[in-house]
Formats: C-alpha cells, structure tokens, sequence
C-alpha cells in the first residue's frame, strides 16, 4: 500500500503569496512534520482515488494524508497543519469554535479568490491558468 512519510500540502507554486505563506509556515516547521510541494509539477501530486484535479489545486492548498485516502483542502488543510507546527498548535483548538470554521473558509476562499491582486505581480504571473485535466501518474 503506498503511503506518504508526511502529509503533504499541495500549493500553486507560481502565486507569490502563496509562496511567501509556505516559505513562513516552513520556518515555524521546526521539526519539519509537513511537506509542501508545487502543485503545478505532476510528480509531486500522489495518485489517489478519485484523482486530484489540477484547477481544484490551484483554487486552494491541499493537504493530502499520510495514508493517501483523505485530502483537505482550504481552512481545514491549515487547522491539519495547526495541529503538527509547534507554534501553531496553541492556535489550534480555538479553530474548531463553532462558527470559526465557516468563517475560517470563507476568509481563506476570498484571500484564494483574491490573491493575485492582494500582491504585485511577479515575473508576469497575475492570474490563474486553470486546466481540467486530471492528475494521474
């Protein structure tokens, strides 16, 4: 049975946000309890049923788990992640008062939605490609 070491979190590796949000929570991974990798590069996507679809990948970060059956994606990715960053994991609990989550997501999907306006563009990327293609090895 295929297995991840850890779970990985799946980003747009060409949003500078993004960039800059995964390059932070890897300096509080001090023991180094998550990967991230570029979505965009299909090897780094681990085949799973039913398959990852690229444009979902790009709309918001995925976590997938160790054991490949379940991948989270948005706020309930970050609250996963909370829970294994030692400077987050204080953080955690107060994630799951009602009515944070619901807002948690809403907030991430509009910072998602909104990301290449939130930062200057850079190297020309200001926008989204998206493709339907499935991801599959």
């Amino acid at each position: 049975m295929n297995t991840l070491a850890k779970p990985l979190v799946l980003f747009d590796g060409l949003c500078p946000l993004c960039q800059a949000s995964v390059a932070f929570l890897k300096k509080l991974d001090w023991f180094s309890a998550v990967d991230f990798k570029d979505a965009r590069d299909p090897g780094n996507v681990p085949p799973m049923d039913p398959p990852l679809i690229l444009s979902r990948l790009l709309e918001e970060m995925h976590l997938v788990t160790t054991d490949l059956k379940k991948s989270l994606h948005g706020f309930k990715a970050f609250r996963y992640i909370s829970w294994r960053i030692p400077l987050l994991v204080l953080m955690a609990p107060f994630l799951y008062i009602p009515g944070i989550p619901w807002l948690g997501q809403k907030i991430y999907l509009w910072v998602a939605r909104n990301r290449f306006n939130l930062v200057p563009c850079k190297d020309g990327i200001c926008h989204l490609p998206i493709s339907q293609k499935k991801i599959q090895k």
